[in-house]
């Protein structure tokens, strides 16, 4: 049961949590050991007290968890883990996780308590009204973004913020559409507010949340205010990195029908994988380098 347990925390999906490193790396102060210490203390947090809403939302929906060709391996939906003691453990962890939040700061701790208000509203309501359903898990990566720059007090660029939201609006499309296409006539029964979406609806939505997200990093980039702020124009050459990484998440949905844990395609395509590192690593060669 503990082992359950452990497992419904879902570590493999706590590299969304990543999304707090955001503030300090583009405030130049990835260097700063006291800062690095302090986000990484907070990213911790986030990882328990998203593990513990995750708990929640697999007591919610065991039933229907039961009914999918995946989720309903997971130790809830699976009868590995009682419902009581799950219950109690992910009481226990989100008082622990916001309690140790608002000690580290009281901004970082208003902030984690938005996110878990937020994703809670989710799993109970929100998930079941179309559009506001994937709207909520973007802002819960905005929440992100913003507790990493809080907890340091720093400012964050409202074009990361705009990035954020319509990157995670694509990784969460993207999802929906696998999980349709993935349980064809079954959908409606796992999940309600798959009956509000069709494939092409889907790809309609993915389309311009992917044009937007190519070009509101462009303009980032080369926008007059961050060019002052880091003294160069180089940032755009990450540019290609971002399309590529776009293109090939695109082609790994369409083609070989991937998509439905976007943190498990990151880790398991090579290419894609690649990508990213090369991102990063260009994108922190030209902003301390």
């Amino acid at each position: 049961m503990i082992r359950g347990l452990l497992s419904s925390l879902r570590p493999g999906q706590w590299t969304k949590n990543l999304f707090l490193f955001a503030g300090i790396t583009f405030s130049r102060n990835l260097l700063n050991l006291r800062m690095f210490l302090v986000v990484s203390a907070a990213f911790g947090l986030f990882c328990l007290l998203s593990g513990s809403v995750y708990i929640f939302n697999d007591l919610l929906d065991r039933g229907r968890d039961r009914l999918h060709p995946i989720k309903r391996l997971r130790p809830i939906a699976s009868g590995q883990v009682p419902v009581r003691p799950a219950s109690a453990f992910a009481l226990l962890l989100a008082s622990v996780s916001l309690t140790l939040s608002f000690l580290l700061s009281p901004s970082f701790g208003f902030v984690a308590s938005a996110y878990f208000a937020l994703i809670l509203a989710y799993s109970l309501r929100l998930k079941h009204i179309v559009i506001v359903d994937v709207m909520t898990v973007a802002v819960g990566f905005v929440l992100r973004a913003v507790a990493g720059a809080v907890i340091i007090d720093v400012p964050i660029s409202p074009w990361l913020l705009i990035c954020t939201v319509l990157l995670a609006l694509f990784l969460v499309l993207g999802k929906r559409r696998h999980e349709l296409v993935l349980l064809e006539e079954d959908a409606e029964g796992h999940r309600d507010i798959l009956k509000e979406y069709s494939p092409y609806l889907l790809d309609q939505m993915i389309a311009v949340v992917t044009a937007s997200t190519v070009m509101a990093y462009a303009l980032y980039t080369i926008s007059g205010q961050t060019v002052q702020k880091f003294g160069t124009t180089r940032l755009s050459w990450t540019l290609p990195f971002v399309l590529y990484g776009v293109f090939r998440y695109l082609y790994l949905i369409h083609r070989k029908g991937s998509g439905h844990r976007p943190e498990e395609v990151l880790l398991s395509d090579l290419p894609l994988l690649l990508d990213v590192m090369l991102w990063a690593l260009a994108t922190f060669l030209i902003l301390y380098l």
